[in-house]
Formats: structure tokens, C-alpha cells, sequence
């Protein structure tokens, strides 16, 4: 994630799948104490300004104790810390990532959003180009970046939702929730409310389009793509010719005018009330325009 504020992950990161009403976590990290600075990994990859957490429940809170968490330490820095859990499997289930997030600051540019990596992650080499296999959570930069990414990877690419969803954009804690189920529908939840949901092959681009552009399809050499073309019958008035500027007929030589003195005396210019500006002709329906 990248930051420039102070950004809070409190009481609860949670992995989990669920299939009925049973539900199987495979990873939930409550952050009760410092212990992350050692169960946690920091990136390490050269060429970055790391920055890094501390353990604090941030500048308001509930409860002092219960409320705290991860919060980034510094402006402008990059933070990566990740840590590895056992392998599973969401097939026939529905796999549900939850975290909570606070962004207190008011902040005008930073991610808040979390990754699952595959595997072959080493945790001290990660880095903003990382291969992962899911991103989610929110991301704000300006006014024109405010939106929680959902970002699946697939056959080697990183797929963006289709759709814009709004993250908050408040200092109070918010809790993000991506759902994604084993009939191939999501749901995006913030606050355990439901702010978007669809079909997976709607709304991204796993499969190719079912129609394409023929790549050996040409554009007809008599193709007329004009709707509209100057009336041939159309002619400029003989009086249309006029200049945009002429003299102040009211204006009149000061009687202390010295014409060797001061030159030659030269009416005021003022806009021409007969001028017409360019002609053009009038336009009609182009009778070979095609569709």
C-alpha cells in the first residue's frame, strides 16, 4: 500500500470461506500486540521508502486498548508487511476477505487496500509489482480517486472491476468486505452494507468478447462518413463582403488637433454592424452518407 498519512488497520483482518452457515478462517489477525513486528514480515526490496507501523488505536478511538492496531508511521512512504498462511482452496465455497480501516487524516492521496499473494511470495522482495492473486480495499488520490479497488489476476493479468465503487472518504473507522461465491457472483460490502454486486463474467474481463472486429474487414473506398455537406446550390451574397471595423461616423477632428504635430488625424475604429464574419454555405443531408 502506499500512504502519505495516517492510516490505521484496527482490530481485525480476516481470511475466511464459508459454505452454509460454517465457516472455515483460514487467517484473522487481531494486531492485540506489538508481536507483528516479529510474526509480520517488512518488505525490504531496494529502491523504496519503507515506512513502518506501530501498534496504537490512532488519535480517537472506543476503547484505548481494544481499538488498536497497525498505523503507518510516517508521511510519504510506501508500506509492504505481509505474512504467509497455510495454502487453501474456495472451490464450492464462498471465500470472504474482511478488514477494517481507518483513515484519520483526512487524506488527499494513499491506498488502503490489502493483497493476497500466491505462494511463491518472499515476503522481504515484495514490491508495488508484485504478482498477487487478489486486491481489495480503498484507494484515494485528489478528488478524482476515491473508489475501492476489486482487482482479481488471470492468466498472467491484473483484471479491474468494471464499475466504479466509492470508498469513504471520512477519518472514522469503516470495515471493507469483498465476497466472492462459489456460483460466481461478488459482493462488496462497506459496513456490512451492500454497495455493489454482479456476476463475475459481467463485470470483468476474464473471457474474450463474444464478437470482435473482423481484422480483415476495410472501409470502402466510396464510404462517405459525412452526415452533412455544403449545399451546392448555395452562393455567397453579393453584398456579404463587409469589414469588421470601420470608422466612427461621429467622430470628429479635436479643433486643437496639429496635423504636423501630431500626424495625421484618424477616426476611431468601431465594430461594423453589417459585418457578417465568414460565409459559409448552408449544410443539407449528405445523399451518399452511410452508416
Amino acid at each position: 500500500m502506499r500512504t502519505p498519512t495516517k492510516l490505521s488497520f484496527c482490530a481485525l483482518f480476516c481470511l475466511a470461506t464459508a459454505l452454509a452457515v460454517n465457516a472455515e478462517i483460514y487467517f484473522e489477525e487481531n494486531f492485540p500486540d506489538d508481536s507483528f513486528e516479529t510474526e509480520w514480515t517488512y518488505s525490504e526490496h531496494p529502491g523504496k521508502e519503507f515506512g513502518k507501523f506501530v501498534h496504537s488505536s490512532g488519535a480517537f478511538y472506543n476503547d484505548a486498548e481494544a481499538d488498536k492496531g497497525i498505523q503507518t508511521s510516517q508521511d510519504a512512504r510506501f508500506y509492504a508487511l505481509s505474512k504467509k498462511f497455510a495454502p487453501f482452496s474456495n472451490e464450492g465455497k464462498d471465500l470472504v476477505i474482511q478488514y477494517t480501516v481507518k483513515h484519520e487524516q483526512n487524506i488527499d492521496c494513499g491506498g488502503g487496500y490489502v493483497k493476497l499473494f500466491n505462494c511463491d511470495l518472499e515476503p522481504k522482495k515484495m514490491h508495488g509489482e508484485t504478482p498477487y492473486e487478489i486486491m481489495f480495499g480503498p484507494d484515494i488520490c485528489g478528488p478524482g480517486t476515491k473508489k475501492v479497488h476489486v482487482i482479481f489476476s488471470y492468466n498472467g493479468k491484473n483484471l479491474l472491476i468494471n464499475k466504479d465503487i466509492r470508498c469513504r472518504d471520512d477519518v472514522y473507522t469503516h470495515v471493507y468486505t469483498l465476497i466472492v461465491k462459489s456460483d460466481n457472483t461478488y459482493e462488496v460490502l462497506i459496513d456490512n452494507e451492500k454497495v455493489e454486486s454482479g456476476e463475475l463474467e459481467a463485470d470483468w474481463d476474464f473471457l474474450p468478447p463474444k464478437k470482435i472486429k473482423d481484422p480483415e474487414a476495410k472501409k470502402p473506398e466510396d464510404w462517405d462518413e459525412k452526415p452533412t455537406i455544403d449545399d451546392p446550390n448555395d452562393e455567397k451574397p453579393e453584398d456579404w463582403d463587409k469589414p469588421e471595423h470601420i470608422p466612427d461616423p461621429a467622430a470628429s477632428k479635436p479643433e486643437d488637433w496639429d496635423d504636423e504635430m501630431d500626424g495625421e488625424w484618424e477616426p476611431a475604429m468601431i465594430d461594423n454592424p453589417d459585418f457578417k464574419g465568414e460565409w459559409k454555405p448552408k449544410q443539407i443531408d449528405n445523399p451518399n452518407y452511410k452508416v
